[in-house]
């Protein structure tokens, strides 16, 4: 299983994780079900795609707030 993080904005990949690694050491247990649904994403061959946010999209949003409205406020 490998573990693929990218920006939900702007979909920088952001890194990912190729070792054997368990869903509880990742904390994913932690979330709850309808934010885990929002920000995971299962593949059939046993990947998982986080959407995570990547420091420039925070900082956009830290200085315009409007834009969590938004899924995707970078094309």
């Amino acid at each position: 299983m490998t573990v693929y993080y990218h920006c939900r904005h702007c979909q920088l990949p952001l890194g990912m994780l190729t070792h054997s690694v368990q869903a509880n050491e990742l904390g994913i247990h932690h979330l709850e079900s309808d934010h885990r649904e929002e920000v995971l994403t299962y593949m059939e061959n046993g990947d998982i795609h986080v959407r995570a946010i990547c420091e420039d999209c925070q900082e956009a949003l830290a200085s315009n707030p409007t834009l969590h409205e938004l899924d995707h406020f970078i094309q």
